[in-house]
C-alpha cells in the first residue's frame, strides 16, 4: 500500500535532543560527538538543515535537549502530556514527530504507545551520526519521519519508529547495533514498511493492537504531575553464576517491581532463585522474563506456582515500563497480589 502525497499537512516536531541535535566535531565524528558539549536547538537544527519536506509544513514544539542516556520516567511523562495537550489545543495538526537519541529511543517509543490515545500519528526518529558530519543520516530520517506522521495509513497503528528507511512498531522496535546505520530492527517481526526514496510511504503488514483497550487505563497516568514519576521497576539481568546480590540490592532500593531477564530457557540463574522468592514475599512484583532477542516466556508452573508473573515475548525493558504504568494505576487500597491474574493477562496482551 502506496500512500501518495496530497495537500500540505502541518506536522508537530518536537526535539528531545541525542545524536540528532549534536555537533560533531569534525567530519568524521561518529562516535565521540557528545563531547563536543554542543546540542543544537530544534529551531537552528532545523534551519541547518534547511527543507526537508516540502510536502508538509513542519511545526516546531520546544522541550528540552538532552542525550538519550539521561531521559528517564519523568521525561516521558513530560512528553506524552506535551503531545496530548498540544493535540488537544491544535486539531488541525496532521500528526507528530519526536526526534530522539537512539539508546533508549525504543523505550520512549514504547512508553507513548502505551499512554497515548490521540488520533494523529505519533512517529519517532533519531540518527546515528550528527547532522554535521560526513554521511550523516539526520536529514534524511527526519524527511522519512514526517512523510509518515503525513501518512493516513499512519492513524491508529499506534506509535510508530523510522530510522534508515525503514519504519517498526513501538512494541517490537530494538537497537541492535552501536555505530551502524542501520541499527534498527524488530526481531522476530521485522519492519512494518518502508520510505522509498521519494519520500513515499509503503506499508507492508499493519501492528497488531491487542492492547488497545487498555489504553486509556494507562493514559490515566498522564493524569499525575510528573515529578511523582512512576513506581520504581528494576531489570536483573542473569547469567552463568549469577547470585541474588542485584535482586536484594533492587528490593533494597525500594523496587516495586522486578524483571528478570532470564537465561534463554526464560529461567533465572539457580543462584537467583531465592533472592526473587524473597521479593515476592515482600510484596515485590516479579516478571519472568529472557534476555533472548527472540525469547518468549509463556505461563508455565514453576512461574506461577512462585507467585511470579510471565513476560511472554516483551523485551525486558519494555516489559519494565508496562510494569511500571500497571503499577501506577494499582488501587493503593487493594491488597499486594490482588489483581495478579489481571496483571498476567495484560502483559501477555501487550
Amino acid at each position: 500500500m502506496t500512500t501518495p502525497h496530497t495537500s500540505r499537512p502541518r506536522i508537530a516536531v518536537i526535539g528531545t535532543g541525542g545524536t540528532f541535535a549534536m555537533h560533531g566535531r569534525h567530519r568524521f565524528d561518529w562516535i565521540e560527538y557528545a563531547d563536543s558539549g554542543v546540542i543544537h536547538p530544534l529551531d537552528d537544527l532545523l534551519q541547518r538543515l534547511g527543507e526537508l519536506a516540502p510536502e508538509a509544513d513542519i511545526v516546531p514544539i520546544p522541550f528540552r535537549s538532552l542525550g538519550s542516556v539521561s531521559i528517564g520516567p519523568r521525561d516521558w511523562l513530560e512528553l506524552a502530556k506535551l503531545i496530548h495537550d498540544t493535540a488537544a489545543a491544535d486539531p488541525t495538526l496532521a500528526g507528530f514527530v519526536v526526534t530522539h537519541g537512539t539508546a533508549t529511543l525504543e523505550e520512549t517509543a514504547w512508553f507513548l504507545d502505551l499512554v497515548l490515545s490521540i488520533a494523529q500519528p505519533v512517529v519517532i526518529t533519531g540518527a546515528q551520526r550528527p547532522a554535521n558530519t560526513d554521511g550523516s543520516d539526520a536529514a534524511a530520517n527526519l524527511r522519512g519521519a514526517v512523510a509518515l506522521a503525513s501518512s493516513p495509513q499512519s492513524r491508529e497503528a499506534g506509535v510508530l519508529v523510522t530510522m534508515g528507511g525503514l519504519f517498526f512498531a513501538a512494541r517490537d522496535v530494538t537497537k541492535a547495533a552501536s555505530f551502524e546505520l542501520a541499527a534498527f530492527e524488530a526481531p522476530p517481526y521485522g519492519p512494518l514498511g518502508r520510505i522509498d526514496a521519494d519520500a513515499s510511504v509503503v506499508w507492508r503488514r499493519r501492528p497488531v493492537r491487542g492492547a488497545q483497550s487498555l489504553t486509556a487505563r494507562f493514559g490515566d497516568v498522564l493524569q499525575r504531575p510528573a515529578s511523582d514519576g512512576l513506581p520504581r521497576v528494576d531489570v536483573s539481568m542473569s547469567y552463568a553464576g549469577a547470585d541474588g546480590a542485584a535482586i536484594r540490592a533492587f528490593v533494597a532500593a525500594g523496587a516495586r517491581g522486578i524483571v528478570c531477564a532470564g537465561l534463554t530457557p526464560g529461567r533465572p540463574a539457580s543462584g537467583e532463585r531465592e533472592a526473587l522468592l524473597d521479593a515476592v514475599k515482600a510484596g515485590v512484583v516479579v516478571v519472568q522474563a529472557t534476555r533472548s532477542p527472540r525469547g518468549l516466556v509463556p505461563v508455565q508452573r514453576f512461574i506461577s506456582a512462585d507467585s511470579m508473573l510471565s513476560g511472554g515475548d516483551l523485551a525486558p525493558p519494555k516489559l519494565r515500563i508496562a510494569l511500571m504504568l500497571a503499577l501506577a494505576a494499582r488501587d493503593p487500597a487493594a491488597p499486594a497480589r490482588a489483581d495478579d491474574a489481571a496483571l498476567q493477562n495484560l502483559l501477555l496482551d501487550l
